[in-house]
């Protein structure tokens, strides 16, 4: 917070109406950062205005009766230290006590407390003033403005007005000087140069006085007798003291009438505004700039880069000698005063001034207390009078503001004369007053100027503005119509070049067109001309294929009815001579049981001719058993052929099912395409792919092979077929040829429908009923015969399967029965 500062709670005002310090602050690093100032600069920056508040912080203590002090350690002190980067031991040191040289040996000596406020004010100051020096000559050098320097600049000049308080020292000194020095240049730039000028000329003209702050000046700067000379040479001597300095000033300046001595060192200045009393308490300590040797070596100690800076700025600068009879260190003996630093800066502020042409602009106060809208009208009219305006407003009554050669003058208003009779720029601007009627008491002609009171010049500036609006007007309507008659024939010749360059464009255009529309009608002849023979070769290839799929189920139908017949003899043959060699061998055994029971008496050779058929009939019994198992593997064989043949029906239901869904997918785009077609109104093109040879749905099982007679191998038992059961056989495979035959024939027509709507839709065909009419109908005709087909088809399924388990269950069991009975 700034109440926590010593050096921002003097002047008991914190805040400010109406201004955000953080908010200007945000401005201050915007512009840091516009000028391009480094991040590293504006942190050291940062750091040295707190360590210049800081060093206001630090406070001291007296410890003997000589009023001698030293630093009290507290957190000032350190963080001072830190931010300048020194030890905290050395700025004690350097804030308490001086050291003083007496021949080659230095004496260090303890300062009293008001001797150690300086010094520490003293540095505080040093470092603020050698930061803004530094910062301002690093804006300059990265603004580059040396380098692009025209010699013509815009400066100003803004200082402290005159102040009076009730005690005013060496600062107010200092500040009343430089506005008796800037003053001076008001009256002789308003009022020396502004009469002198009348003069010179040979104008009728009343000098106007006014008072000249010459005296007051000659006393501030008389040599060796003035205030800033006396005081220079006072603070020489080691032992003077503010009183003996008001006594001399008494002594040497008494007579001067813009001087006063007073009681107690005081001493009076009548400055141009008023009388000041000044009180001489702190005039020799302050001018002598009291920044010992050891606070500049302090400076040279430091860690950081700006102190080291500001420490080398100091020991090169300009020194002043003085009195070697007080020497307090080896840079002290040539320091130059604050006074007459200040008077050789403000000597070259006069000089830059005075080369330049100023403008003056006077502030007001309006009001003491400081508060808005109050106003003293004492205080305004003593203010008017301090600063020379009420003079400066009766000079310019009087007198002739506005000024102008009389060559300036007949070159600017010649024109409005009707007739000029001689080529004399004083006689062109007497003629020109003449014929304006202006009064001879508004103006009066000089040597080589026109010299015009307020207001004058107005009335030939405004009938000059009217003369030049009219002749403006003339021109601009005759330029005007130059530049329409150019645009006119600008526009005509424009327009034919145009229309020839557009007529060539359109031709070539219209030339490629017509080789694109040609080649676009030539690459669709051949084009059409592929897909129709691509579309013919397709169309040959699959009926070559039909055929070729006919023939050969015709050729596999008749192998294998010739082979199931075959087969068939075969196993008759075997079951009939089976049948034979059992009736044989039960022959023998009956006759022996008929032997046995008439209780004949059997002769051995008979005996043996009887166990030899006995085993005769057991190698025949185990020759059966084998052809037995050889005819139980065959019939796993063609069980094993049978679910052969179930895999392949249902591979071909699966074909079958994808045909008449691709089908299903044509049928809806050739409608969608019809649709699109009525709806737009014209004739369109069928762009549907062709349509397949195959019809199917989702729910549409397969018979796999077929056979076109109907006869398929059949399962026979051990001894005999079932007359019954290969007629139910027989008339499954004849369903399942009929159901074949029909799938062909509807394909077929359904094909034959599809096409012709085809035909019909693209225009190779004209047909007066409706193709969308006749679609629909096709399709509900699909669906009718798909869904009575599905049914036999099902049904033709569950015969054949019941037939084979009725054969197989049957076979097994003559099979079985038959060996259970031999055994």
């Amino acid at each position: 917070m700034a109440s926590e500062y010593y050096y921002l709670k003097q002047s008991d005002c914190l805040t400010i109406d109406n201004v955000d310090d953080a908010q200007r602050f945000h401005t201050l690093m915007e512009a840091l950062d516009i000028v391009q100032l480094c991040k590293e600069d504006q942190e050291n920056t940062f750091a040295m205005l707190a360590a210049v508040l800081w060093l206001g912080n630090i406070s001291f203590q007296v410890i003997d009766s000589e009023n001698h002090v030293e630093v009290v350690v507290d957190e000032a002190v350190t963080s001072a230290a830190k931010l300048m980067g020194c030890n905290v031991q050395d700025l004690m040191l350097a804030l308490s006590t001086c050291k003083i040289q007496a021949g080659n040996d230095n004496i260090a000596k303890k300062l009293t407390l008001r001797q150690s406020i300086d010094a520490r004010d003293a540095l505080a100051k040093s470092i603020y003033a050698s930061l803004f020096d530094w910062l301002v000559e690093k804006i300059n050098k990265l603004l580059e403005v040396g380098k692009r320097r025209t010699g013509r600049s815009i400066s100003i000049l803004d200082i402290y007005g005159f102040e009076s308080f009730p005690k005013n020292s060496f600062e107010q000194f200092c500040i009343n000087y430089a506005n008796e020095r800037l003053q001076q240049h008001f009256n002789r730039h308003l009022f020396k140069l502004e009469q002198e000028e009348y003069t010179k000329d040979g104008i009728d003209w009343t000098k106007v006085n006014f008072e000249d702050n010459q005296e007051c000046l000659n006393l501030f700067e008389k040599k060796p007798l003035g205030l800033l000379s006396l005081l220079d040479e006072e603070s020489t001597f080691p032992k003077a003291t503010d009183l003996t300095f008001a006594n001399k000033l008494k002594q040497h300046l008494n007579t001067n009438p813009c001087f006063k001595g007073e009681r107690d060192g005081a001493f009076r200045v009548r400055h141009y505004a008023a009388e000041v009393l000044y009180d001489t308490s702190g005039f020799l300590e302050k001018n002598r700039d009291p920044l010992h040797s050891n606070s500049i070596q302090l400076l040279s100690s430091c860690s950081c880069q700006l102190p080291q800076l500001f420490a080398s700025n100091m020991l090169n600068h300009s020194r002043k000698p003085v009195s070697p009879s007080w020497r307090s260190g080896p840079s002290d003996s040539q320091k130059q005063s604050v006074g007459i630093k200040f008077k050789g800066q403000l000597f070259k502020l006069m000089q830059r001034l005075e080369s330049t042409t100023p403008h003056f602009i006077r502030c007001i106060m309006p009001n003491s207390k400081q508060l808005p809208g109050m106003y003293e009208k004492d205080l305004v009219l003593q203010q008017l009078r301090c600063c020379g305006v009420l003079e400066v407003v009766r000079i310019s009554r009087s007198g002739y503001p506005t000024r102008m050669t009389h060559e300036q003058f007949a070159r600017r208003y010649g024109f409005l004369l009707e007739n000029i009779v001689s080529q004399d720029p004083l006689s062109i601007s007497v003629s020109i007053l003449q014929q304006f009627n202006v009064l001879p008491d508004m103006y009066q002609a000089g040597y080589t100027k026109l010299f015009f009171r307020t207001g004058q010049i107005g009335a030939l500036e405004g009938t000059r503005k009217q003369r030049l609006e009219g002749i403006l007007g003339v021109q601009k309507c005759f330029r005007g119509h130059q530049a329409r008659c150019y645009f006119r024939e600008l526009k005509r010749g424009t327009t034919t070049l145009q229309s020839f360059v557009r007529g060539e464009n359109a031709r070539k255009e219209y030339l490629i067109l017509i080789k694109r529309w040609k080649a676009v009608i030539l690459i669709q002849k051949h084009t059409k001309q592929q897909i129709a023979q691509k579309h013919m070769k397709q169309q040959i290839a699959l009926r070559k294929l039909d055929d070729r799929q006919r023939a050969v189920i015709s050729l596999q139908s008749v192998i294998r009815g010739w082979l199931a017949r075959r087969h068939f003899i075969e196993m008759q043959n075997l079951n009939k001579s089976n049948i034979e060699s059992t009736r044989a061998k039960i022959k023998p055994d009956q006759k022996i049981l008929e032997m046995k029971q008439e209780h004949v008496q059997v002769p051995p050779s008979v005996l043996a001719e009887l166990q030899r058929r006995v085993l005769k009939a057991e190698a025949a019994l185990g020759q059966k058993e084998e052809e037995n198992a050889a005819l139980q593997q065959q019939l796993h064989q063609f069980e094993t052929r049978w679910s052969q043949h179930e895999a392949k029906m249902k591979s071909m239901e699966e074909m079958w099912q994808k045909q008449m869904t691709y089908l299903q997918n044509s049928l809806a785009a050739a409608k969608k395409s019809l649709a699109a077609d009525d709806t737009a109104g014209q004739p369109g093109r069928l762009d549907a792919s062709p349509l397949p040879h195959y019809y199917d749905s989702e729910d549409t099982t397969s018979m796999g092979t077929h056979t076109p007679d109907g006869n398929t191998p059949v399962k026979f038992s051990n001894r005999t077929s079932d007359a019954g059961t290969g007629r139910m056989s027989n008339g499954g495979l004849n369903a399942v040829s009929h159901l074949v035959k029909e799938f062909e024939q509807r394909k077929q027509v359904f094909d034959e429908d599809a096409g012709f709507l085809v035909e019909v839709k693209s225009g190779q065909l004209v047909s007066s009923r409706n193709p969308n009419d006749e679609l629909r109908k096709l399709k509900l005709r699909f669906e009718s015969w798909k869904k009575e087909y599905k049914v036999r088809l099902r049904e033709t399924k569950v015969t054949i399967q019941r037939l084979g388990h009725s054969e197989a269950e049957k076979s097994h069991k003559k099979w079985w029965g038959k060996r259970s009975i031999r055994t």
